[in-house]
C-alpha cells in the first residue's frame, strides 16, 4: 500500500535538504505493545528490544523500583515479564544498552556500574533469565582493561563478542573531560569471558581518534569492525572508525569538517551497513539548526548529510536523535528522534535512501502520553514485518513503554547467524513456520527440523553458495531480510 508521502527537492541554491512529508499514511498503524509500571516490579527507562528465539521482545530496563535495572521479555501481544534484577555488586547494574542474541540462543549484554571492581559487566543470560557475569571491567590498574560500558555487543562471525567501553584504556584521562581513567576502549571477548582490549582512544591530547564511544559496533561484510566516537576527532565533532579483529584502527572521517558543523556533530547511534554496502547513522547535534543529521558514509567516498533536523517550525519532524537506523525490507530506513514533535517528546520517522523523510509517529499524542514520551532508543524489525521500539517515559506511570509500528510490509526470515561454512547450524526465525515443507539456501535444498512456530534448526547444506534462505509453507514462501553469506 502506498504512503502519502510529500515529493521533496533539494534546493541547489541553498542546500537545505528535504522538507518533511505529512503523517497521513493509510498503511501504517502505531500501537503500545506493553506499558512499564513504576510502582511495580516491571523496571521502567526501558533499553532497545531484540527478537527471540521464541519470537517474543527481550530486553533491559535502566532503572527499577528496588533494583538498578531488569532484564524483561514481552509478547508482541503485551505480556510484560521481569526475567531478572539487576542487584549490584558483582552481577552489575544499570544496563544502558539493549541485549544481543547470540548464536547459541542466549543472550549478551553489559551494565554500566558495579561488578567485582565497580566499573561494569559483561553478562550473558538465558531466555528464562539466568545471568552468568562472564567479565568485569577494571581488574587492572587504572582500568586499561576498559571501564564503565555504555554500549551493548555485537557477536561476530568468529564467534567472539565485540564492543566498546566509555572510559578506561591507555590513555591520559585528562584528554577527556578528566575522566578518572582513560577516554573508552574497543574490546574483543570469548563467550567463556576472555577479553582482549583492540585499542585505546585519544592516544594524545588532542584525540584524533575519537572519544568516549558511547554506541556498538557493526561488522561489515569485510569482516572489519565500523562504529562511531562521540567526542574526540581533529575537529572535536567525533569520528567514524574501522577497526580489524587483530586490532588495526583507522578513522575513517571526523565530524564538523564542514563550518558550523553542518555534517553532524557527537554521533550516539550505532552504524548500520545498508543492503547496498554503504553504513547510514545519525548524529545528535550539528546539522544547520544545531539538532542532529541523517548520514550516509560510503567507503573512499566520504560523507553525504541526508538530513538535518528541527527542520520544521518547532522542530515537528524531531530532534536530536540518539539511536541509530534500521534498513526496513522495503528498502528504506527508520529511526527516532528524542526529542521534537509534540511537547518535546520525539517522533518516529521513516527516511528514504535518498533523504525524504517522513514523520510516522510523534510521541505524547495524548494529555497524558499514554502512547509513550522521549524514544532513546532505535528499532528493530520483527520477523512478522512490524517495527518494534521503546521509550524512556510515558505510559501509564509514565515508566516507558515498548511499541510496535505496521507499515504493511510482509512477514519474513531471519537466519542466526547470517554466514557459515557448509555443515554449519544455523537457527532460522519467524513466524507461522510449523507445518513448513521444505529449506533451501539460494536454491539449494537443506535438512531441518521445526521446532516452534517461531523457530527451524537447519545445517548450510552441501553445494549452498551466498544467497536468499527459503522457507516453504503452506500459505507461501518467506525469504530471508538479508543475504546468507557461505564462507
Amino acid at each position: 500500500m502506498a504512503k502519502n508521502t510529500s515529493r521533496c527537492r533539494r534546493n541547489a541554491l541553498t542546500a537545505l535538504l528535504f522538507c518533511v512529508a505529512s503523517i497521513a499514511a493509510s498503511a501504517q498503524t502505531f500501537n503500545v505493545v506493553a506499558s512499564f509500571n513504576r510502582d511495580g516490579t516491571d523496571g521502567f527507562e526501558p533499553n532497545a528490544v531484540v527478537q527471540g528465539l521464541d519470537g517474543n521482545l527481550y530486553g533491559t530496563t535502566i532503572f527499577a523500583t528496588d533494583y538498578p535495572g531488569t532484564f524483561f521479555r514481552t509478547a508482541t501481544t503485551g505480556t510484560l515479564t521481569t526475567l531478572y534484577d539487576f542487584s549490584g555488586s558483582p552481577n552489575g547494574a544499570d544496563p544502558l544498552a539493549g541485549v544481543t542474541l547470540g548464536t547459541d540462543g542466549n543472550f549478551y549484554g553489559t551494565t554500566w556500574l558495579a561488578g567485582a571492581y565497580s566499573n561494569g559487566t559483561v553478562f550473558k543470560i538465558t531466555p528464562e533469565g539466568q545471568l552468568t557475569t562472564l567479565y568485569s571491567f577494571c581488574p587492572q590498574t587504572g582500568c586499561v582493561d576498559g571501564s564503565l560500558p555504555f554500549a551493548g555487543l555485537v557477536e561476530g562471525t568468529d564467534g567472539n563478542f565485540y564492543g566498546t567501553t566509555y572510559q578506561g584504556g591507555t590513555s591520559d584521562g585528562s584528554f577527556c573531560n578528566n575522566a578518572p581513567y582513560g577516554c573508552g576502549t574497543v574490546f574483543k571477548m570469548t563467550p567463556s569471558g576472555t577479553l582482549t582490549t583492540l585499542h585505546s582512544f585519544c592516544t594524545n591530547s588532542t584525540c584524533p581518534d575519537g572519544s568516549s564511544p558511547e554506541v556498538g559496533l557493526v561488522q561489515g561484510t569485510d569482516g572489519s569492525f565500523y562504529g562511531v566516537a562521540a567526542g574526540g576527532g581533529a575537529h572535536g565533532g567525533g569520528t567514524i572508525f574501522k577497526i580489524t579483529t587483530g586490532g588495526k584502527f583507522t578513522v575513517l572521517y571526523t565530524f564538523c569538517s564542514q563550518s558550523n558543523c553542518r555534517d553532524g556533530q557527537g554521533p550516539r547511534g550505532t552504524l548500520i551497513q545498508a543492503a547496498n554496502g554503504k553504513f547510514y547513522g545519525t548524529t545528535y547535534v550539528g546539522g544547520d539548526n544545531g539538532r542532529g543529521t541523517v548520514f550516509k558514509f560510503t567507503l573512499g567516498k566520504g560523507l553525504t548529510t541526508l538530513y538535518r533536523f528541527c527542520h520544521q517550525a518547532k522542530c515537528s519532524d524531531g530532534s536530536e536523535p540518539t539511536a541509530g537506523l534500521v534498513q526496513g525490507t522495503d528498502g528504506n530506513f527508520y529511526g527516532t528522534a528524542q526529542i521534537g514533535g509534540i511537547r518535546n517528546s520525539g517522533v518516529l520517522f521513516e527516511i528514504t535512501p535518498a533523504g525524504v523523510l517522513t514523520v510516522m509517529h510523534r510521541f505524547c499524542s495524548s494529555f497524558d502520553c499514554a502512547d509513550g514520551q522521549n524514544p532513546g532508543a532505535g528499532l528493530i524489525q520483527g520477523t512478522d514485518g512490524n517495527f518494534y521500539g521503546t521509550t524512556l517515559g510515558g505510559g501509564g506511570t509514565q515508566a516507558g513503554v515498548v511499541y510496535s509500528l505496521a507499515m504493511g510490509l510482509a512477514p519474513f526470515i531471519e537466519t542466526l547467524p547470517t554466514s557459515g561454512r557448509v555443515g554449519a547450524s544455523v537457527y532460522i526465525l519467524g513466524t507461522n513456520l510449523t507445518g513448513a515443507t521444505g529449506v533451501s539456501f539460494n536454491g539449494t535444498p537443506a535438512t531441518f527440523t521445526v521446532v516452534s512456530a517461531t523457530e527451524i534448526t537447519t545445517t548450510v547444506p552441501s553445494g549452498a553458495t551466498t544467497g536468499t534462505v527459503t522457507v516453504t509453507t503452506s500459505t507461501g514462501t518467506l525469504s530471508s531480510d538479508v543475504p546468507f553469506r557461505v564462507k
